[in-house]
Parts: structure tokens; C-alpha cells; sequence
């Protein structure tokens, strides 16, 4: 456990990084999030009013979660205590929890509670928090890039309000890049940099909306530059690259990055647009995806989405599953492109679909008795009790169509199959009414 004060050694901060001590200290220097910190908005009042509740705050890396929980421990009259889920246990959590009742008992003072890296707390050390938040004894900061609907318990999201933050935009790198190079107190302003145009954008671009990302690749193209003859440092767009030598590709296999991408994947496919299917088809090749994950993927949008209206497409897909198992990377990619663009470029439809509509009506109903003549007449002479009976040969009626409605009779209304009239879908409409109109034809 450590309180916020820890952060702000003065000795430790010259030789701190660079977005570390730039690192805001007052809520109206935060750049961005103006969604849940404009001066109008719920948190930013809350915190000037010094009237704060439990939160959870939820963002990637770089956006601001722990410079938020900064500048309320700088702000509040509460006590301000700081556990990292990392490397923190029950028994720190006993020790916060201790220390925030005496403290409320002696001197009427709370306690806020922060948790870096909260998701990263089992389910029993959550639990321990849980009466503890509820009863007000601390409130609760908790900050975790992972989305906490899935890896906070849900009791503890129950007593916390949820603020997203998002990736910052690139005029709000600009800024930070522009007050690191101007602050001589805490970032680079006693040093004469020059910065190109050209390589500041690219500082932005590869960022990510990171605003560590961005200054730390900005102290390192300073660090790392040689000083003209009058001392000045000059950043080029080569300096620039040199410092950050690949954009990194965000992504969790277990997190949102991948149901994000999968499901971008997917409706791109489904929309038919190629483009984007391949794009985001490169996106979770890049940061590593199981090849494997995304064949499955395919196979499931060329049955559900595609289905009948081209089954060629499943038969494509499944091919690529097996191939890929064979053949592996870097090659699988063109595998997985191929399969993923004939699901994309085929007609859809969402036929198959009826079966999930076909399951609910059948836990909804129960074992419905099937009708007679359906029934196998073969076991242990069940002919004898009329099963079976009446089901003749339906190779025997002309066009091998009977006409029969073999469902139950309390659902002989139900219809579960609709067809969509894409594809090949017009062809099964046209053979269905070709079957009935020669029924028709046949009965008269």
C-alpha cells in the first residue's frame, strides 16, 4: 500500500520520465476525456465539489486513469490510499480498510480507496471489498483497461458508476507535445528543440492515443539526438521514426480488443464489404490472433449469415479451417483472406437462423407427442399400436412430394423456415412452388 504522495518525491522527479512528470496535477490541466471531465459534466463536479462516489475508470493505456485518481488525491480532504492489484493482497486491503475506520472514528475523515489494475483482483479479493465500499467505510477508485463488466464481479459494478475513457485525439497529443517542449520546470523547456512538422504528426499518428506513448517517444528522440554546433536539438521525421520503430498494435486476446475486432470482422463480412473484411482480418493477424478462432468465425457467418443463399460458402470455409491446420503462417492469412471474402461476396441470407426459433418453441412446449404416422414402426412390432402407419413411400408420389405436414399438431401453424429470395434461395422458392402447384395439379 502507498499514498498518492509517494508519486510526487521531488527528488525522484528529475530523474523521472518524462510523462511522468508532466503529468497533470489539477483537474483543468487533463487533456481530453471531455466526456466525463468538461466542466459541465458529472465527474469534473464531482470532484471540484469534493463529492465523489465509487468508480470504475475503464480506458486503455495512456488516457488518463491514474492521472485522474492523481489530481483527486491532490484535491480532496479525504485520506488517499493506493493499492496496485499487481502485487496487493487481502491483507493490504485489510490494512486500508483498518486504517479508513479509525480514521473516520477519530477524526471523522474517509478514505478513498484507489486500485490500480483492479481486473486483476480475484473474485475473493473483490468480495472482501464489497461491504466495505457498500457501507461507505471507503470509496472506491478502481482504474483497468480490461472491460469490467466482464472482469469485475458484478456486485461491486453495481456500487460504482462506469467512466470509459477513451484513446486521446491527435489535436490533444499536439497539446501534450507542445507543453512538454515549453514547461522548464517539468518537461524539455530549457532545452532548445527544434521539431518538424512532418515528425510530430508522426508522433501523433503512432501514438495511438497514448499519451505516454507519445512523450515518451519524444524524450527519447531528444535523448538519443546529437546537438547542432549552437546546442539546439532538431527532431526530423527520420528521428522521429527512429524512435518509434513499429506502431504498436493494441489487442488483448482476452479482452476488448479482440471482441471488438472480431465483431468488425464479422458485420464487414456480412455487410459485404471487402475492404473492411480484409482490413480487419490483417488487424487481428498482425497482433497475433488465434488463426484458428478466426476460421471458426468464418464458418459461423458463412452458415448464419450466408446459409442457404450460396452453401458453397460454408464448404469454402470449412476447407480453409482444415487447410490452415496444415498449412499455418505466414501463408495461412491468404488461406483465411480467401475464405473470409467469398463469405463476404456471397448472397445472404439468414435462413438457417430458424433453427434457434424451432429450440425456443421447443423448450417453451416441451415433448409434444410425435404424430403417429412418424413414429418408427419397426421397434418391438410398434405397428402394432398404429405407429408408423400410413407413412407411405414418398418415392412413390410423383415429384417425390407428398404434401404431408409432418409437424405436431399443436404447431402445424409454426413456420420456422422463411426463405430470403437471395441467391440460391430464388432457385428453392421456384422447386417449392413447382412441388405444390403439381400437388394441386395431381390432387384435382
Amino acid at each position: 500500500m502507498e499514498n498518492f504522495s509517494l508519486f510526487d518525491n521531488n527528488n525522484d522527479m528529475k530523474n523521472a520520465p518524462l510523462a511522468s512528470r508532466m503529468r497533470p496535477t489539477a483537474i483543468d490541466e487533463i487533456v481530453g476525456q471531455k466526456h466525463i471531465i468538461g466542466k459541465d459534466k458529472l465527474l469534473y463536479r464531482a470532484i471540484k465539489a469534493d463529492r465523489l462516489g465509487s468508480i470504475i475508470l475503464y480506458g486503455p493505456p495512456g488516457t488518463g486513469k491514474t492521472t485522474i485518481a492523481r489530481v483527486i488525491a491532490n484535491t480532496t480532504n479525504s485520506y488517499f490510499s493506493k493499492l496496485n492489484a499487481t502485487n496487493a493482497g487481502i491483507k493490504d486491503a485489510e490494512k486500508v480498510i483498518e486504517d479508513a475506520k479509525f480514521n473516520y472514528g477519530a477524526y471523522r475523515k474517509k478514505t478513498i480507496l484507489f486500485i490500480d489494475e483492479i481486473h486483476r483482483f480475484n473474485k475473493n479479493q473483490q468480495d472482501y471489498l464489497l461491504p466495505f465500499v457498500e457501507d461507505g467505510v471507503v470509496t472506491l477508485i478502481g482504474a483497468t483497461t480490461e472491460n469490467p463488466y466482464f472482469e469485475v464481479n458484478n456486485a461491486l459494478l453495481s456500487r460504482c458508476r462506469i467512466f470509459e475513457l477513451k484513446p486521446l485525439e491527435k489535436e490533444d497529443l499536439k497539446i501534450l507535445i507542445d507543453r512538454a517542449l515549453g514547461d522548464k520546470k517539468r518537461g524539455l523547456g530549457e532545452v532548445d528543440i527544434v521539431i518538424d512538422d512532418d515528425a510530430k504528426d508522426f508522433f501523433e499518428d503512432s501514438a495511438n492515443g497514448d499519451a505516454r506513448s507519445v512523450l515518451n517517444a519524444l524524450e527519447l528522440a531528444y535523448l538519443t539526438t546529437i546537438p547542432e554546433k549552437d546546442g539546439s536539438i532538431h527532431i526530423t521525421l527520420e528521428v522521429a521514426e527512429n524512435s518509434i520503430q513499429k506502431k504498436v498494435i493494441r489487442y488483448d486476446t482476452n479482452g476488448d480488443n479482440h471482441y471488438d475486432a472480431i465483431s468488425a470482422f464479422i458485420e464487414s463480412m456480412k455487410h459485404t464489404e471487402p475492404d473492411a473484411t480484409l482490413y480487419y482480418l490483417a488487424r487481428m493477424l498482425v497482433a497475433g490472433e488465434d488463426i484458428k478462432y478466426i476460421a471458426r468465425r468464418i464458418c459461423v457467418c458463412a452458415s448464419e449469415d450466408v446459409g442457404l443463399a450460396n452453401s458453397n460458402a460454408l464448404e469454402v470455409a470449412t476447407s480453409a479451417m482444415i487447410a490452415i491446420e496444415r498449412v499455418g503462417m505466414p501463408e495461412s492469412a491468404k488461406i483465411l483472406a480467401h475464405a473470409a471474402l467469398y463469405v463476404c461476396l456471397s448472397p445472404k441470407s439468414d435462413t438457417v437462423y430458424g433453427i434457434m426459433y424451432a429450440m425456443k418453441d421447443v423448450e417453451k412446449t416441451g415433448n409434444i407427442p410425435i404424430p403417429t404416422f412418424l413414429q418408427d414402426a419397426s421397434y418391438k412390432n410398434a405397428y402394432k399400436l398404429g405407429r408408423g402407419i400410413g407413412l407411405d413411400n414418398i418415392h412413390l408420389y410423383p415429384n417425390h412430394y407428398s404434401g404431408k405436414n409432418c409437424m405436431p399438431e399443436e404447431l402445424k401453424d409454426k413456420h420456422y423456415f422463411k426463405l430470403s429470395g437471395t441467391g440460391n434461395e430464388k432457385k428453392i422458392q421456384e422447386f417449392l412452388d413447382y412441388l405444390k402447384e403439381n400437388l394441386k395439379k395431381n390432387l384435382n
